[in-house]
């Protein structure tokens, strides 16, 4: 099924094929998670919390050698209108778990807490194209927030081509009606890639234009996550100043 997704030159929310949507990143919005996030991303909100180093259960999972990652994504019952969105388990929450999983055991240093497990749980409120990468974003300011040494911030954007042309960011109609999909995570110092996962057929060339676009706009997201971190820290700092006086 083929839809027009440009209108006067433009993509239909007003963007250039270039632009992310607008994003915002909030840390520690939890009480209760050693780290915790909140983003808005175009018609998405992402909540990320991380529970850990603590004890790993069940026991026999411990490794004597690193601490056990788990992830859990779950997309709520009200978060969006398709099918991905009823209640219970379901393949793409099973699988979506796994790929946030693998791409923080590349970074989160397991081997400094053996015998434990790090507990990353992502909820995703409201859907609207690109919930992988938006929940990869919230997940890495949740693990910085909770003070888990990494080896790196991670990233994450989808590409894709919507009628014939390369584009930043999809929506969920650019994503249901466009050619393709690359869900891209990098690493944010020396842009490592994470996670490249495809849907749709692409040249090399439109493949290594993907890859381009998304590198770029890692530097914005990134700078991003970094500000909602900065904020609390200097939140904090304050308020230990105040405190002593």
């Amino acid at each position: 099924m083929t839809k027009d997704l440009f209108s006067g030159g433009k993509r239909l929310d007003g963007r250039g094929l270039d632009e992310l949507r607008p994003l915002t990143i909030k840390a520690a919005v939890l009480n209760k998670a050693e780290g915790s996030a909140y983003v808005e991303w175009g018609g998405n909100k992402i909540l990320a919390a991380v529970y850990g180093p603590r004890e790993c259960i069940p026991r026999h999972d411990m490794d004597p050698y690193r601490a056990v990652l788990r992830c859990r994504y779950r997309m709520s019952p009200f978060a969006s209108k398709d099918e991905h969105g009823r209640s219970g388990p379901n393949r793409r929450a099973t699988e979506l778990s796994k790929v946030i999983r693998e791409t923080f055991e590349n970074v989160v240093l397991l081997e400094q807490f053996p015998k434990t497990q790090i507990e990353i749980f992502v909820e995703v409120l409201q859907a609207d194209g690109g919930s992988r990468c938006a929940s990869v974003v919230a997940a890495s300011v949740a693990l910085a927030d909770a003070g888990i040494p990494m080896k790196d911030m991670v990233s994450a954007v989808a590409v894709g081509m919507i009628n014939g042309k390369m584009a930043l960011d999809l929506t969920g109609a650019e994503d249901n009606f466009g050619e393709s999909d690359i869900p891209v995570a990098v690493a944010a110092r020396n842009k490592d890639v994470l996670l490249f996962q495809m849907d749709g057929e692409l040249t090399k060339e439109q493949v290594n234009e993907a890859l381009r676009m998304a590198v770029k706009a890692s530097d914005e997201i990134h700078a991003k996550q970094v500000a909602a971190l900065m904020e609390v820290y200097e939140s904090k700092m304050a308020a230990q100043g105040g405190n002593s006086d």
